[in-house]
This record gives C-alpha cells, structure tokens and sequence, in this order.
C-alpha cells in the first residue's frame, strides 16, 4: 500500500472515530464541562481518546457490585439503620438499643462572637441542622453525639498508637487503606496483624489494589500464611473493561479495631518520606475516634468488605455496645462514584455557604468544578476570609499545572492562596468559623468528587472544629503567601502548560 493510500485510510478512520464518539460522549456525559473535555481528547488524538475514553470515561462498577449495594443496604435500613429519608438525630443509645441518656450535655458549636441562641436537638446548632439533614438525606448516615475525637497529625505517632491497638485487640481488626506499602512502616503493621493473628484475632485487611500493588505481591502472601484475611480493592483486570472502569480507585482510609474504637483520616500505612523525591515528606492527619460514629465506620468496612469478597458479616460481636465516649457531634460521610448523588461536592459547597468570618481549606491536590470555585469567590466577596493552603508542589505535576489556573483565578478574587514549605501537605481539612469542620480522604479536586470511594467526617462541637483549626494555623504558619512564593504572572511557557491542562481539569 502507497504512503498515500495509507495516509488517506488513516485520516478516514480517525474521522470515523470522531463521529462515531461525538453521540456517545454527548448522550453519557451529564457534565458539560467534562463533555468537552472528553471531545477536545477525542479530536485531538482519536485513536488514543479512543482507547482512554474505553478505560477510565465511564463510570461503571459492574451490575455485580451495584446488586450488593442493593441487598446491603435493604439489610443495613431493616436492621442497623434509620428509615432512608427520614428526620433522625441520634445518639448511641437510640441507635444501638442502650438505656437513652436524658442528661446528655449540649456541645457549644457556635462561634464565640457568633452565638446562634438555642441549641437544635442534640447541642447541634440550628444553623447547621440543614446541613446534616442534607447529609443524611444523602447517604443515611445519621449525625451521632458523645463521640470522644482526638487528632494525631505525627504520622510515627500514628502508626506507635495504631499498633498498640492492634496489640491490644481481643476479637477483630479491620484496616482499609489506599497506600498499604511494603516498607519499615507496613512491615511494623503487618508484624503486629500476625501478633493479633496467632492470639486468635480475626484480621482482615482491604487495600486497594493499584494503591497497594507491591504489598499485594511481596507482603500479603506472609499475612496470609499467617491467617490475617487480605483482598483487594476493585481490581484491575483488562478482560472487565467492558464492564467496570479501571481507575476507579477505594482512597479511604480506616481502621477498626474490636468495634470500639477507630482511625480515619488521610494517612496511608507508609513511610512519611514517600515520594520525597517528588514533593517532600508527606504530612497527614489521622482521627482517632470513640463513641457511636464507630459502628457508622464500621458499617462502611463491612460493606466494601461484601463488595469484593461477598461476606457480609453482620454478627452482634462487631458491634459491641458502646460505653464510652466524650461530647463530640459527628456524622460519616461516605462518598464514590456508586452514591447517586454527587454529595460530598454538594455538601461542601452547602457548607462553605454557611460561613461568616472565616474559611480555611488544605489540600494536597487542587482541582475545583465551578460550584466549588463559585462557593470560595462568593465567600471572599462578601467578606469572609478565605484562606487555601496547598502544598509548594505535589507528586503530580499535571495536577499541579490544572490547580495552578484554578489558585490564580481564586487569588484574584480575594482568596488567600499559601504554598506550604515543609513538604507534601497531604492534610484534606476544611473549618468553617469555629462551627464546623470537614476532613478524611477526599481531596478537593474532581476525582475525588465523582470517582474515587473516600471517607470523610463532619464536625459539629466547637472544641473539635478548634483542634482541627489548631492544626490548619500550624500549615499556614510553616507557608508563604502567593506574593512572596511564586511569581505574580507564570512565564510565557508555563502559562500555556496551565492553560493546556485546563483542559484536562474535568478528568484529573
């Protein structure tokens, strides 16, 4: 065949890609912005769009898991939870049959220069009370009192305190992570699953299984043989293309040991200094959690536990009573890409519009959709101050060049914008005034919103959102400010890799 005979074939099949796709992107993408930006792909490349369009452009989990979604959560509203939909303000002994506390101490969620007058049912403040009726209406999880929380943001600390929990287990532990890597941090766990092991601990271990690959191939097969239970998360399989997308990723991260107490937060079981090279040393912060949102959490390892093993392990010992806990108000919040809704983008934009005085927001990975954008600008307008702390870079220069355009649009309108010096800020945090704070797994970009499984807790006592600011005004005092970090305006090369990756911001 002539050069010219080829050229004209191939310029034919990439016409024939292009129209061909244009009714399928058009008719199953919802968001227009990431309509045009799988068509832009497309255009541009048809025969690699092509092929990135069939692995990660669609949202598909398999009719498998979306049938155990169904019977889990038919099981999970008859047994374990309040009617879906209803109104429900619960403590732990509404929800798991102890003797109701009629003295319960009201929680002080206001802001001390913003007091709100009475509290709502629970010490929950009137003003916050649309916000967790929203969150429940959205997944079923209810806002839970007498919670005892305290943060860990020292991640050697974290896994010290970690594994003497282990260590001190006496029926089960159940860990969920998106990084469980074969290093001197995963080896100290693992050493200690197989102490818990051999003392008659059933221990099971989720992680997902891209985020984990080399443990899955060096360091489960020893856990294994030791008797600890260890799957993994939606893994990557060619022949399932057709059938599930393949980077839909489990990001969260939990730990829950004997039902009664539990770890949550955005720290992987890896050596802090992963990906130094790249970024820095990676800075995390971890709850630590005792109370009623411990069988919420629980209820969430469960069921990614039936999602890929088909064991649903619903026996009383996983759920013992509760007998301690301390006065905090907190409501999981569970997100992914098979909730119906795309809650966790709702509910922060339904909190940030909450806010009078101040926002502070931290994120390893910056990448907002225009009603995050449009909440943080219309904040600064009016004016609250708003104050973004990322890090100076991340282990993902895409990531970086797409946030960069997003920062500088946001800096432009009034938000603070700060580059931690310190390393990898990896801390997901937002506080809203002293009333209500956010953090877990989910960063504040796209992915996050709609693709990958995250954990995230809601908080509503004053004390605990003011711990949570503690630690926020340590990042931005180790930060610069815009000004004095990066210049006013990028170069000309940079700025047209900003404005290319734009492009991409819908799909990062």
């Amino acid at each position: 065949m002539a050069i010219g005979e080829w050229t004209t074939y191939w310029t034919i099949s990439e016409w024939i890609i292009r129209l061909a796709m244009l009714p399928v992107i058009v008719m199953r993408k919802e968001r227009p912005a990431t309509c045009l930006a799988w068509l832009t792909v497309v255009f541009f490349a048809p025969l690699p769009g092509l092929l990135l369009y069939l692995l990660v452009g669609e949202n598909r989990l398999g009719r498998r898991r979306l049938e155990i979604r169904k019977s889990r959560w038919a099981k999970l509203e008859s047994v374990n939870a309040p009617p879906v939909g209803a109104h429900y303000q619960s403590d732990s002994s509404e929800l798991w049959g102890e003797p109701a506390r009629e003295d319960a101490d009201e929680a002080d969620v206001a802001d001390d220069s913003l007091q709100t007058g009475t509290m709502g049912k629970g010490g929950l403040d009137p003003e916050l009370q649309p916000l967790s009726d929203l969150a429940f209406r959205l997944t079923g999880w209810p806002v839970t009192t007498e919670n005892q929380l305290s943060f860990l943001c020292d991640p050697l600390l974290t896994i010290d305190r970690l594994v003497a929990e282990i260590d001190s287990a006496n029926d089960h532990v159940h860990l969920l992570y998106f990084i469980f890597r074969d290093d001197e941090i995963g080896r100290r766990v693992a050493d200690a699953l197989v102490r818990a092991a051999q003392r008659g601990v059933q221990c099971r271990v989720l992680v997902d299984a891209v985020g984990s690959r080399p443990m899955l191939k060096r360091l489960a097969p020893r856990l294994r043989g030791a008797g600890v239970e260890v799957h993994p998360a939606l893994p990557v399989r060619l022949y399932r293309i057709p059938f599930a997308r393949l980077d839909l990723r489990n990001h969260r991260k939990l730990a829950i040991i004997d039902g009664r107490v539990a770890y949550t937060g955005s720290q992987n079981i890896v050596e802090p200094t992963y990906g130094r090279r790249k970024a820095g040393p990676w800075h995390d912060i971890t709850a630590r959690i005792v109370g009623p949102s411990v069988p919420h959490l629980q209820l969430l390892f469960l069921e990614d536990w039936f999602h890929e093993t088909g064991q649903w392990l619903d026996e009383p010992r996983y759920f013992p009573v509760i007998s301690e806990g301390g006065q905090t108000i907190l409501q999981v919040l569970p997100s992914g890409p098979d909730m119906p809704t795309e809650l966790f983008q709702d509910l922060l934009v339904k909190a940030i519009f909450l806010a009078r005085r101040r926002v502070i927001l931290t994120s390893p990975y910056f990448v907002p959709d225009e009603p995050l954008t449009m909440a943080l600008r219309l904040a600064a307008y009016r004016g609250v101050q708003v104050d973004l702390v990322l890090p100076l870079r991340s282990d993902h220069p895409l990531v970086d060049a797409a946030g960069e355009f997003h920062w500088r649009r946001l800096s432009q309108h009034g938000v603070r914008v700060h580059f931690f010096q310190e390393g990898l800020l990896h801390a997901k945090t937002l506080t809203i005034d002293n009333r209500l704070g956010l953090f877990g797994s989910a960063n504040y970009d796209i992915r996050s919103f709609h693709l990958n499984f995250e954990v995230n807790l809601l908080i509503y006592s004053t004390e605990a959102v003011q711990a949570l600011k503690e630690l926020q005004l340590r990042y931005l005092a180790a930060s610069r400010p815009l000004d004095s970090a990066r210049e006013k305006e990028p170069r000309p090369v940079r700025k047209l890799t900003i404005h290319l990756a734009k492009l991409l911001s819908p799909l990062l």
